[in-house]
């Protein structure tokens, strides 16, 4: 193995590792504001610092999308991936959550068919029964425990295949990070459009008041290692190639489970290891068999 080969594999697990450990701060705000609101600001965050990086870096015209309306798709999906993934995280263990988003592959590949023209395969059919079945092992003892919240990480995922299916039609609109602007740019405003309507409702739980300062640095801290965990993931796909990258995104289900356990006293019982084992070997399966160049996506919804 090469030496840029080696830099990128240790970049990614890096930038897999700091998705799993924001995650976890997520976690750690549950009950102090509502996770609407959560999402909000942390989107809110990410889009001001993005902004501003883009603005001194290639000037006001890289604000300009050659198709706004694709831009409003792809922002309107974030929005959707982060608020599903939030209130998941929120109210079910970190594990639980993570092993079921990683069906996105999955639903990426079944609908990039009727989106995008493109042939569905067999194997992802056969990936697809195979993830299906880790799913129902994982959420089992969840959905008897919490009901339909427990289908949110579901949610997320079938968000994130939509995003990723506009991020290829999107392709070559701009640069990574105008196009990491534009999409932040118009989740962060859905978000907090639903934040208010949450709490107009009166849903407890949705309920805004002032925030706990703690809860504003967390959601910062959030925001800045998203963004760095991104750009390591970038520049180990560049180093090493996406094909050899990709797989590493299952690190984060290490990490999740490590912190769930040791933070949060959350161990995961044999039929959520065994779903989540038979929902991983599903993705690996997926992305053995793809050629290369169209491997389905990894999981970063946050």
């Amino acid at each position: 193995m090469r030496q840029a080969e080696r830099t990128g594999i240790v970049c990614a697990l890096a930038g897999f590792t700091m998705l799993s450990l924001g995650d976890a701060v997520v976690k750690t705000m549950a009950g102090m504001w509502s996770p609407v609101a959560v999402a909000a600001l942390r989107l809110a965050f990410g889009a001001a610092g993005l902004s501003l990086i883009l603005l001194l870096g290639q000037g006001p015209r890289a604000f300009r999308p050659s198709h706004p309306w694709l831009q409003v798709a792809r922002g309107a999906c974030l929005a959707g991936v982060t608020l599903c993934f939030f209130s998941a995280v929120f109210v079910l263990p970190l594990a639980e959550t993570m092993a079921l988003t990683f069906v996105a592959p999955i639903f990426t590949a079944l609908l990039a068919g009727p989106l995008l023209g493109e042939r569905v395969r067999p194997v992802v059919w056969v990936a697809s029964l195979i993830a299906l079945g880790g799913v129902l092992l994982v959420l089992r003892p969840n959905l008897a425990e919490v009901g339909a919240v427990a289908l949110l990480p579901l949610g997320a995922a079938a968000f994130f295949s939509l995003m990723v299916i506009a991020n290829r039609a999107s392709s070559g609109q701009g640069s990574i990070l105008s196009m990491q602007v534009f999409i932040v740019s118009v989740a962060a405003p859905i978000l907090a459009l639903a934040a208010l309507g949450g709490h107009a409702a009166g849903i407890e739980a949705l309920r805004i008041g002032p925030p706990h300062w703690s809860v504003i640095a967390r959601c910062a801290l959030v925001a800045v290692t998203a963004s760095i965990a991104h750009w390591l993931i970038y520049l180990g796909t560049t180093r090493a190639g996406a094909s050899t990258v990709a797989p590493m995104t299952y690190v984060q289900m290490i990490v999740a489970s490590a912190l769930g356990w040791l933070v949060f006293g959350d161990v995961p019982d044999a039929a959520t290891i065994a779903g989540a084992a038979v929902i991983i070997g599903a993705g690996l399966l997926l992305w053995w068999r793809t050629p290369p160049g169209v491997q389905p996506p990894a999981r970063q919804a946050d």
